[in-house]
């Protein structure tokens, strides 16, 4: 019997995958959809979403940095709350 690739996924991955499946389509929704809708040149349409790109691209680059910046200082940042 063969073994499937996702069964062998943790489910921290699954919600992860999840999180961010809700998490595109709330940017679709929210950012990219009522930036293309307000243009009706194409030319504009395009522009429109390549900056909705790029605001996607800077709110990924600002949590991963965020996050790494909390993994590396953990300990910190326990100890400070600890009283240490």
């Amino acid at each position: 019997m063969t073994v499937l690739p996702l069964a062998e996924l943790g489910r921290e991955y699954v919600l992860y995958g999840i999180a961010g499946v809700i998490c595109l389509g709330v940017f679709v929704s929210l950012i990219l959809t009522p930036a293309l809708s307000a243009y009706g040149r194409l030319w504009e349409k395009a522009a429109a979403g390549f900056l909705s790109a790029f605001i996607l691209a800077a709110l990924v680059l600002g949590g991963v940095v965020i996050g790494l910046v909390f993994v590396y200082y953990y300990t910190d940042i326990v100890n400070i709350l600890h009283g240490n």
